[in-house]
């Protein structure tokens, strides 16, 4: 029985948490992975997870032995990587992990763009607003809108990520335009779930609790309800920088702007040394300067 075969199910079933899933990311029937990982635990004499109708959950033992596991599994794909690579084409496999709405309207053009120029690379991206741990699930590469990029890991910064608060032409000549943010309340507003706006005013935030017409935890939603002239909305800019364009929008409040963060391109340290992931992070910043 190949123990690398083994340590390969047995890391995606953990990563997945799900023997199905795991079984159709790896392309082989749910049969074979629970059997794998039956031999795998019968072959070490230990217990690796708990079973149950509902969820897999780790031991103890089976936790040291994943990370020990993920830790072997990443420096041969590095080995394979950096010999592959060696004459300057890349291949191989790169996962990436990114927020569901940047990754379909901001992402997905620069990537296909990247494939189309390195041919024999292969690319998992798994678009997810979660915070995914990127060690620990594998990840050559996160993308997140942060103000804090998190320690221990490479952040190459792509884009600022201010919030634009807009509206249609429409709306604006219905109702006017608010001249400070304390006038919001006589506006119909699109926020998101929690209904908290964020505001600069002479160098101090001002945190704000609008009441809204309309609630979504998906930015495109809250977006073209606002080109639909429902109310005024706030949003990073790459929601709204289209129908800006287009004057579908028009900005308010611009004086008030509020820095959200910005985007990063994140990556563990030792992947610093993949040819694939730094060329990646080297395209997108020079993708988003454009």
């Amino acid at each position: 029985m190949n123990q690398l075969e083994q340590m390969r199910i047995y890391v995606e079933v953990v990563k997945s948490g799900n023997f199905t899933i795991a079984a159709t990311r790896l392309g082989i029937s749910k049969q074979l992975v629970s059997r794998r990982v039956m031999e795998l635990e019968e072959r070490l004499g230990a217990r690796l997870l708990h079973r149950t109708t509902r969820k897999l959950s780790l031991t103890e033992l089976g936790r040291e032995f994943f990370t020990r596991c993920l830790a072997i599994l990443q420096e041969i794909d590095e080995a394979e990587q950096a010999i592959s690579n060696s004459s300057g084409e890349l291949r191989g496999l790169l996962r990436i992990s990114a927020p569901v709405s940047f990754a379909s309207m901001v992402l997905s053009p620069a990537l296909n763009h990247f494939m189309q120029l390195h041919p024999k690379l292969e690319v998992a991206l798994d678009v997810d607003n979660r915070m995914v741990d990127v060690i620990g699930e594998g990840y050559d590469m996160v993308i997140r809108i942060t103000k804090q990029p998190d320690e221990g890991l490479v952040a190459r910064k792509l884009m600022g990520s201010a919030l634009i608060y807009c509206c249609s032409p429409a709306y604006l000549a219905q109702y006017g335009a608010p001249q400070s943010p304390t006038q919001l309340g006589q506006h119909r507003c699109i926020t998101a779930r929690a209904g908290e706006w964020l505001f600069m005013d002479a160098g101090e935030q001002i945190k704000l609790q609008v009441h809204p017409v309309l609630r979504s935890n998906h930015g495109e939603v809250m977006c073209e309800a606002a080109v639909a002239g429902l109310g005024i909305v706030g949003l990073p800019e790459f929601y709204v920088k289209k129908a800006l364009e287009q004057g579908a929008l028009v900005p308010v409040l611009r004086e008030y702007t509020a820095d959200i963060g910005a985007v990063y391109a994140l990556y563990p340290q030792h992947r610093q040394a993949s040819l694939m992931v730094r060329s990646f992070a080297d395209f997108l910043q020079e993708w988003f300067k454009t």
